[in-house]
């Protein structure tokens, strides 16, 4: 697969375009003042503590008070606690060694809140999902560091290599190298990328992770709560970190900074692939240039098409997001289950596709084209699950019902991607309505009868190209200009302007001066 990522710089902040064969696929965007990000870690001050729902409610700076829910605290709770307040109260220039760090007893799967949390003590937190609408962040005490290769999780000894990896014998073989190398009171997850690295460079990247846990440690020194203790790397390169594969074969970005600093990452993870980081000066807009602007347009609306003429129906409701399959004007044949069929698999190609841009997380209900077959049924969720394959976030396929509608449950991480493709119609500012042409030419009349008689004379009207064509259709004598200047017994010239909207019009008097009501 072919995958390129298009790199906007701007002073609102940065835009990031993911292409797959040439296809927009997910769409980013950075801004300069984001804060709150997933990853961020943050020193947050209990406020409240509310045993029915088994959380509280952490201050960490947002406008709305971040949720921590007694399931997201972590085993290793009561550890992370001691060292939050072990590392507030050091004084020492240095930061404590955290391989002598003692560390406490797990908590219980079914404790409560005000066990843990006694005391409205800070604690050291990390952004689980980004403030979305009137909600303030989700939180996780279980803290987690991820790199290139390896993620490492503190306060415990495990270590666990990604599923993904499917030979046994190599996920055996990073079991054995991680043990070997991993630092005393951190656990490491071998993630997929890791698939064939040797010794050095799995080490190399736990090096990094654990400088940037020391730098959490001195950040922590003195820090009074509300504070952000560390951000996540910019979304370029968490992105770059995430998806970099052989099949990544050119970036390009507006901004020398970021060409720089992409470079300066890709020489350290992958420097036989230096080639493909590109700077763009060439004029036109980058996105215009990759042709992303075209399909931001063309992916966002409310109907997507598709290439047969059917076409999806996108909706949001307060609980969940509803898609509706439409077939289109193209038969493959006669038989109208095989047409069904290939119409379900075309749309489950773009549903999948659109969930990643989109970024729609929660519950999303499709409602497919009937098939009466069980087995085209299991063919279009196959093709589902297949196409949704490559979407980084947590999801579940559920099969299609009896009544031909499909559940999907997608992870949301961040508010829903939503650009608007539509503008307010000049001619009935959003109304929807628009004077009809009868009403309009008996408008202007009434109009002119009023200026007549208030002693106007050689007036002349302007209106819309499509208005004028209708005043002044068919034969001289048989216009309704003429008519009216025959009724009225004063000249009269009708003008176009294709700059007003429709129903827009104005009266000019000898002078070409506009007469105003």
């Amino acid at each position: 697969m072919n995958k390129e990522l298009i790199i906007n710089a701007a002073s609102t902040g940065v835009e990031i375009a993911l292409l797959e064969n040439k296809k927009l696929v997910e769409l980013h965007h950075e801004k300069t003042d984001a804060n709150f990000a997933v990853g961020d870690l943050y020193l947050g001050k209990v406020k409240k503590l509310i045993p029915g729902l088994n959380a509280a409610f952490i201050d960490v700076g947002f406008e709305k008070d971040a949720f921590l829910h007694y399931t997201d605290l972590s085993p290793y709770a009561r550890s992370l606690l001691k060292f939050t307040q072990q590392c507030i109260n050091d004084k020492s220039e240095n930061s404590f060694d955290f391989s002598k760090f003692e560390i406490e007893p797990e908590i219980i799967k079914t404790g409560k809140i005000n066990e843990v949390l006694s005391g409205k003590p800070n604690v050291l937190v990390q952004i689980l999902k980004e403030p979305i609408a009137a909600k303030g962040p989700r939180l996780s005490c279980e803290i987690s560091l991820p790199g290139r290769f390896v993620v490492i999780t503190p306060f415990n000894d495990i270590v666990a290599v990604s599923k993904k990896i499917h030979s046994s014998e190599e996920r055996k073989r990073l079991q054995k190298i991680v043990e070997s190398i991993k630092f005393k009171n951190f656990g490491v997850i071998v993630r997929t990328a890791a698939e064939g690295k040797n010794t050095a460079e799995l080490h190399e990247d736990m090096l990094h992770l654990l400088n940037t846990w020391k730098n959490i440690q001195k950040n922590l020194q003195n820090a009074v709560a509300p504070a952000k203790i560390m951000s996540e790397e910019d979304k370029t390169t968490s992105i770059l970190r995430d998806l970099l594969t052989v099949d990544f074969n050119h970036i390009a970005t507006n901004d020398k900074n970021i060409y720089n600093d992409t470079l300066n990452y890709i020489l350290k993870i992958a420097p036989d692939k230096k080639d493909i980081v590109n700077h763009y000066n060439n004029g036109t807009a980058i996105f215009d240039h990759y042709g992303v602007t075209k399909q931001v347009k063309a992916s966002f609306g409310k109907t997507v098409n598709l290439p047969s003429g059917a076409y999806l129906i996108i909706e949001h409701t307060e609980a969940l997001h509803v898609i509706d399959v439409n077939s289109g004007y193209k038969s493959i044949s006669n038989n109208q289950e095989e047409n069904a069929v290939e119409t379900n698999m075309e749309a489950a190609e773009e549903i999948a596709r659109q969930l990643r841009l989109r970024d729609i997380g929660g519950i999303i209900v499709v409602d497919f084209i009937d098939m009466k077959l069980p087995d085209n049924k299991k063919r279009v969720q196959e093709a589902m699950e297949n196409c949704m394959h490559t979407d980084r976030a947590k999801h579940a396929v559920l099969p299609i019902s009896k009544f031909g509608i499909m559940q999907i449950t997608r992870q949301r991480m961040r508010p829903e991607m939503n650009i608007n493709t539509s503008e307010i119609c000049p001619s009935c500012n959003g109304t929807g309505k628009v004077t009809s042409t009868i009403l309009l030419q008996d408008e202007i009349e009434k109009r002119l009868h009023y200026l007549i008689t208030h002693q106007h004379a050689n007036l002349t009207i302007v209106v819309h190209p499509i208005v004028y064509s209708h005043l002044t259709k068919g034969l001289f004598f048989s216009s309704i200009v003429w008519q009216w200047r025959r009724r009225l017994k004063v000249p009269i010239k009708v003008k176009s302007n294709a700059d007003y909207h429709l129903t827009e019009f104005h009266f000019f008097d000898a002078n070409e001066e506009e007469i105003k009501f």
